[in-house]
């Protein structure tokens, strides 16, 4: 074991060299060892929603099979059931499954703020909300650190798309950066202390967010006191020498050497004090200190202490069970039971289940509880299942052919001979995924054709859905029911049988909103339609904090989500502190009311650039029939302040503000006044009302050139690749789109690739070409294990700039140089 002593004699022994070889991998998951200082090497791996550790060849985005282990809900999922016990428990459940399989670092819980519902990694992130984020990522932290291994919160920081993610600007003013998408890791790392932190792959208004020194040092370790190590994202390092110097320690995967050597270099060249690269060094060692101390406490004599898998099992679907969100129940059509005759369940996911994500975040269950067996297994009449639609469309095809015309005629024919249809629908497997964002909020084509018949036949129509973030649902006001499971791991099947026939009480409140379309999501002018530049023109503005603002309709609020209960709420009492309120059941059931407290801004807000009211607080608690409780809510250390960019800090609004108490953000039952001192400051008055008149009113969506300057302080950058210019090792592949010649021919190659695996229902490998496509260039070298060295990567360039035999003449000798070496025989 690494003790104190040990790792600072390491320390003090190590040559140049090795202190280099740490900043880096020593292959795909692992770190470098030192054995003659005993410094052993460690594994890290992904597992937000469950461990993928992969048993043989290496990659980062699930293309290679892992290990059998539990796949638990993912974040979009859990964060409905706003319990961080239960986030904590599931933490746990994911720390012990990586202790047991020698893993140090677990590469979550992923929390960045759902701006948008088109981002494809949405399913990976918590909320739109960052109280709520914070608080449940901090608790998965707690949870999987309990076990002695790292947690490691991540994408650090504003990773909003991952359209161009490797090289995106996202182009966000100060007040938007930390009251929106730093105060969810400010909570996480304040509450749960993480161990490692994960950089990520973007730029934050012009520098990389891995060579970030502002967001590294000065406010993720001096201002939160973070303590553990920074490690890049997969790929993620632009400039390894001015990452160490921002802060982080280390670089993953291996390069092969080739930023070790710019490591050295940079010291023995005076441009990097050897000093920050023993403290990067030391952050490296009290990691495997940290880890080897926590986890030989829960050893037992034998080695790591034993799984039990069945207990994970059942704990992935009580998770699954207690974020089920109950959007829709017209008539009390549910619980289903024997009283509701004959039922049909249509729907290709009621077979197939769609209950996690895709890319690096993909695990191979244990087991899989699938909808339809369960079912089965329950009281209710099945009279029949039909596939209805097919599956991987993406809403992107000619879906009217024979073959789906016949699937929705027969499913018609089955729901004709029932009392009532189970219709399951949902996003598939193309639809979200890491590298790739959405394209539209729709649901297939087939989905909703398929619907639109069914809710003609005049039978019940209970709508489930499948996916991790919103869509339209043109259909709401015209199906009886909506129960919507997100993407519920490998008990989620299950979870949504026992919520349909009323086994369990749905407990689940939605962590995002739901717009009624696409075009009234702020950000849907911008989002993924530049090159170069993700510009926040929305601000502070994201999810309900934009919709309260404007008064916009919305399809489901957040914090929505519906009981087979009912809730009564009286005798609030509030302070600047904390809430006490007290909440009876008064239906016939048992049920689970989450109670939101929301803090409305003096006079809502008006005139002012600020959002009327936002989360402060929230507690749950479960009551039998007839059965009060009183419940306490400490209110969030920023409930009544505001990110003042003078001071470069938050500041105390004076004022009286209204502390809401209610089921969602617009269902408020209880308000009470709190009057709040503190020295006036104006958030928007005088000049800066003049100068940002969208930010005041809050209607961003079309915020002009000139108006965002002001709101940013400077001019932004062009927001698209510069036409022409050669492309460099910074510029990613998908840039010699239309460039003809070599680079043209590569994406041209990657495109159609894409296009195949598409063809052959293979839409995991199809999105990972889309993620070829991102890849900058400097990463062919850094990524290929050695087998494109520098010299090649320069003859590629050459060639991809048109410069073909130039590339030839550079790229053929060093193709036989490696060649050669690689064929020498190696030295004792």
């Amino acid at each position: 074991m690494l003790t104190p002593d040990a790792r600072r004699r390491a320390r003090s022994e190590m040559t140049l060299t090795e202190k280099a070889s740490l900043t880096s991998g020593a292959n795909f998951w692992n770190t470098k060892p030192v054995d003659r200082l005993g410094v052993p090497s460690i594994m890290l791996t992904d597992g937000p929603h469950g461990l993928r550790k992969q048993g043989g060849a290496a990659d980062h985005l699930g293309l290679n099979a892992s290990i059998p282990a539990t796949c638990f809900p993912t974040a979009a999922t859990l964060a409905n059931s706003w319990d961080p016990g239960l986030v904590e428990r599931v933490g746990e459940a994911l720390g012990a499954e990586a202790a047991a399989e020698g893993v140090s670092v677990l590469l979550g819980p992923g929390l960045n703020i759902k701006r948008n519902p088109l981002a494809g990694r949405n399913f990976e992130y918590f909320s739109e909300d960052p109280l709520l984020a914070g608080r449940l990522a901090a608790a998965q932290i707690r949870g999987i650190q309990s076990r002695g291994v790292a947690a490691s919160a991540k994408h650090f920081a504003v990773n909003s798309q991952e359209t161009h993610r490797m090289t995106m600007d996202e182009v966000v003013d100060e007040r938007a950066l930390h009251e929106t998408y730093l105060e969810a890791f400010r909570i996480a790392v304040t509450e749960g202390r993480p161990w490692t932190v994960m950089s990520s792959y973007n730029k934050v208004n012009g520098t990389y967010a891995n060579e970030h020194r502002e967001l590294l040092d000065e406010i993720l370790r001096k201002r939160w006191g973070f303590d553990g190590l920074v490690v890049t994202d997969w790929g993620g390092n632009n400039d390894r020498v001015a990452g160490l110097v921002a802060g982080n320690a280390l670089e993953m995967p291996s390069t092969d050497g080739v930023t070790d050597a710019e490591v050295v270099r940079a010291v023995e060249e005076g441009r990097l004090d050897e000093a920050v690269l023993d403290a990067r060094v030391d952050e490296l060692l009290t990691l495997i200190e940290r880890t080897e101390r926590a986890r030989a406490t829960n050893r037992t004599p034998d080695g790591a202490a034993p799984v039990d898998l069945d207990s994970h099992h059942a704990l992935a679907v009580e998770a699954a069970r207690r974020s089920v969100v109950l959007l829709r129940n017209a008539r009390g059509t549910l619980p289903l039971g024997r009283h509701s005759g004959r039922v049909a369940v249509i729907g290709d996911f009621a077979a197939d289940p769609r209950y996690q994500g895709a890319g690096s975040s993909l695990v191979n269950p244990t087991r899989l509880d699938v909808p339809l067996d369960a079912l089965r297994d329950s009281d209710l009449e099945i009279v029949g299942y039909e596939q209805g639609y097919a599956r991987r469309d993406g809403g992107r095809g000619a879906w009217d052919s024979a073959p789906s015309v016949r699937r929705r005629r027969r499913a018609v024919r089955l729901a004709e001979r029932a009392d009532v249809v189970l219709l399951f629908l949902g996003l598939d497997e193309s639809a979200e995924a890491e590298g790739v964002d959405r394209t539209h909020m729709r649901l297939a084509r087939n989905q909703l054709a398929l619907t639109r018949e069914l809710t003609t036949l005049g039978v019940p129509v209970v709508v489930v859905l499948a996916g991790g973030a919103p869509v339209e649902l043109p259909f709401a006001e015209h199906v009886d029911a909506i129960v919507h499971g997100y993407l519920g791991g490998q008990g989620g099947g299950r979870a949504i049988a026992d919520v349909l026939t009323g086994k369990v009480d749905p407990a689940g409140r939605l962590a995002e909103t739901y717009p009624l379309r696409y075009t009234d999501v702020p950000s849907s002018a911008t989002f993924g339609r530049t090159e170069a530049t993700s510009e926040h023109r929305e601000s502070i503005y994201v999810g309900y904090r934009h919709a309260d603002k404007v008064g916009l309709p919305v399809r489901y609020p957040f914090g929505h989500g519906l009981s087979y209960t009912t809730f009564e709420h009286s005798d609030l009492v509030a302070d600047r502190k904390s809430v006490q309120v007290t909440i009876t059941n008064t239906g016939d059931r048992v049920g689970t009311e989450t109670v939101q407290v929301y803090v409305e801004a003096p006079g809502g807000a008006q005139g002012e650039f600020r959002a009327p009211r936002e989360l402060a607080g929230f507690a749950q608690v479960t009551l039998s029939p007839g059965e009060s409780a009183s419940v306490a809510v400490d209110l969030a250390e920023h409930a009544f302040a505001a990110y003042d960019t003078g001071s470069h800090g938050w500041r105390t609004v004076p004022g009286t503000y209204t502390v809401q108490v209610g089921a969602s953000s617009r269902d408020l039952r209880l308000s009470a006044p709190v009057v709040v001192d503190g020295e006036p400051w104006p958030l928007s008055t005088g000049s800066a009302a003049d100068d940002l008149p969208h930010y005041v009113s809050g209607q961003v969506d079309r915020v002009p050139d000139d108006e965002f300057a002001a709101l940013l302080g400077r001019t932004p950058p062009a927001s698209d690749w510069p036409a022409g210019r050669p492309l460099t090792r910074a510029d990613i592949i998908a840039q010699a789109r239309g460039r003809g010649g070599v680079g043209g021919g590569l994406v041209r190659l990657i495109d159609a690739a894409g296009r195949l695996l598409m063809l052959l229902g293979r839409p995991h490998a199809a999105n990972n070409t889309r993620f070829v496509l991102d890849l900058p260039f400097r990463s062919v070298s850094r990524m290929s294990a050695g087998t494109v060295d520098e010299a090649m990567l320069d003859g590629l360039l050459l060639m991809v700039n048109r410069r073909f035999w130039s590339g030839v003449r550079r790229l053929v000798p060093a193709w036989r140089a490696h060649a050669m070496a690689a064929r020498a025989p190696k030295k004792d």
